[in-house]
């Protein structure tokens, strides 16, 4: 890249005028801003105590001398203490002509690539899934794609939390006030059934409460002691104890679930390399824990319980069996985590949980530490932040939650509304309309979701995401759209786009601006990988449409006289157009050809 040429160029200038090593945590080249002429700036401030001169003077030696020595350098100039260097254009033509073409251009390739795990969407079965694990699946699936992009061998896995007090809760709330209901005698799908079913048990459990709190007895405790939690908890112990009749119900049930699942993942456009089943690990988990207390890592309370003690890490006591002996999310995730590690042989363990959960990661950690397991190190929390309505946030057992069918099938009608309303279909069929809706309202949406920082709790707006204007999935789409209807025009007037040419010896101001843009796609899906953001590569698409719609403008395509200088032009537009695509790729974003 650039950058190191340049790092190197001003190495070499301060070694050879001054005599001297420069600290090379100060050599740091960050690009011009817009208001100065230049492509590079480098500030030279932190130089002038050891070299006893201005920066004005020593910005203007090391930069004669790097435009002297260093052919891909023009010309300099300085400010104050900052040093701008310009580019030659024949740079950027050399990287043009290399890359334009090249269907590899943007992914990286590693020497030793890292082997990375990384477990996201861990919905569990007594609930559809809903607009938090949206975000969840796009943000793990995307980061698993980028991170593949930057070099990686990357293994997309799920856990899903098919056991447990809140499945028990669904399945008794099914025996009392299911009515024998089934997804097909319904019609409706299973992961709602089930769901339905899960705030049932929320409802008729408030009705016990409020009884007991009549009686005298305190919210928690009432809650404790109420029938419907009693038989809730007896349930599970069942299951755990192996009582077919449970079983079977469970089975039934979360295989109603599982139909829903998948209805949704492939509508998202989410996939997975292997699932796994809490119901398949916790026992592993339980072996976990019984031999660390066996080796005196963990240690057994009067009433049967087994617990760690993590108050010299900073932590407190964490609860890893209860007393009647049923495991914890922290039993079923020790024993996953362990089987994963045997499945794969990770460098990287990355779970894509909610930051709420930052704790129970810390402990995840520790636990595995003592157990003895050096990859415990490995594991890594990608934490993110919440996604919040306008009122407020979302309660599942309450049903007062945002369904993520709900959700793809409101902003797929709002691209139909609004796309119809600007007169966007240009006499398409039907079947051609409908794709380019969902492929607008899905767009909008994985966009909205992606653009914001994965660390930032998000405020969602169904009607802000789907906008052909500003900072949205659909501005970009129209503007690769766009592309191809130049390109479709140029194919039209039997303009060959693989014709070589000679390439123009200097470049214009808005030519150069979207190539050198396009040039630092491969370093921001790198830097995007490092970073597990998403964020970095929406921004990086945005920037680009906003940078080609300029360069549209001001520069002439179809309409330029000069042969060479419309066919330079189109080929620099395919390019465009295919590095905004391979962009929208890693995010799970198609892009289309009209609209």
């Amino acid at each position: 890249m650039i950058e190191k040429i340049l790092s190197s160029a001003f190495i070499q200038a301060y070694e050879l005028l001054y005599q001297k090593n420069p600290a090379v945590k100060f050599v740091i080249f960050q690009k011009t801003r817009p208001e100065f002429e230049g492509d590079y700036t480098l500030v030279v401030f932190p130089f002038t105590k050891e070299l006893k001169k201005s920066p004005e003077q020593i910005a203007t030696e090391i930069g004669q001398q790097m435009v002297s020595s260093t052919a891909v350098l023009s010309s300099f100039n300085v400010i104050k203490g900052f040093l701008n260097l310009v580019i030659d254009d024949i740079y950027w033509m050399e990287f043009f002509k290399k890359e334009a073409a090249n269907e590899s251009f943007g992914l990286l390739k590693k020497e030793d690539p890292q082997k990375v795990v990384i477990e996201y969407s861990s919905p569990n079965t007594n609930k559809p899934l809903h607009l938090g694990h949206i975000r969840n699946n796009l943000l793990g699936w995307s980061v698993a794609e980028i991170m593949k992009a930057a070099g990686n061998e990357v293994y997309k896995v799920n856990l899903v939390n098919d056991r447990g007090i809140h499945i028990c809760k669904s399945m008794l709330a099914w025996q009392k006030w299911g009515e024998g209901k089934t997804p097909a005698k319904t019609k409706l799908k299973g992961d709602k059934l089930v769901g339905d079913m899960y705030v049932r048990f929320d409802v008729e459990l408030k009705k016990q409460v409020e009884k007991l709190q009549t009686e005298g007895l305190a919210k928690d405790d009432a809650i404790a002691v109420a029938p419907l939690t009693k038989e809730a908890r007896e349930m599970l112990f069942q299951w755990e104890a192996g009582n077919q009749d449970v079983r079977l119900l469970w089975e039934t049930m979360n295989n109603w679930v599982y139909e829903g699942f998948s209805s949704t993942y492939n509508r998202l456009g989410i996939d997975f390399d292997k699932i796994y089943y809490e119901s398949e690990t916790y026992l592993l988990g339980k072996e976990l824990v019984f031999e660390g207390l066996e080796k005196g890592v963990f240690y057994q309370k009067d009433d049967g319980s087994v617990w760690c003690d993590l108050s010299e890490d900073g932590l407190d006591e964490k609860l890893l069996l209860r007393a009647d002996g049923t495991s914890v999310y922290m039993t079923q995730d020790i024993g996953t985590a362990n089987l994963r590690y045997e499945d794969y042989k990770s460098d990287k363990m990355i779970y894509v949980v909610g930051n709420e959960q930052n704790y129970h990661f810390d402990v995840l950690q520790k636990v595995l530490a003592k157990l003895g397991k050096p990859w415990a190190e490995s594991i890594e929390h990608l934490s993110y932040g919440m996604v919040e309505l306008p009122e407020g946030k979302m309660k599942s057992r309450e049903g007062k939650v945002v369904d993520a069918d709900d959700l793809m099938d409101e902003v797929i009608a709002t691209a139909r509304r609004m796309t119809v309303e600007l007169g966007k279909l240009e006499n398409m069929e039907s079947e051609e309309a409908n794709n380019l809706f969902r492929i607008i309202g899905l767009g909008a949406l994985k966009y909205f979701m992606l653009k914001v920082d994965p660390k930032k709790t998000m405020l969602f707006n169904p009607a802000e995401s789907v906008d052909f204007t500003g900072n949205t999935g659909p501005f970009i789409q129209y503007t690769h759209a766009r592309i191809k209807s130049v390109l479709r025009k140029a194919a039209d007037n039997n303009i060959l786009l693989d014709t070589e040419i000679a390439l123009p010896k200097a470049l214009l101001n808005k030519e150069k601006s979207l190539l050198v843009l396009l040039y630092t796609f491969p370093a921001m899906v790198e830097q995007a990988a490092e970073n597990r953001s998403p964020a970095l590569i929406a921004n990086y698409m945005y920037d680009l449409a906003k940078e080609f719609n300029q360069f549209y403008q001001e520069c002439p395509i179809i309409r330029e006289t000069d042969e060479a200088q419309r066919l330079f032009r189109l080929q620099l537009s395919a390019f465009a157009a295919k590095t905004i695509h391979k962009a929208a790729a890693l995010l799970g974003i198609e892009m289309p050809e009209r609209m």
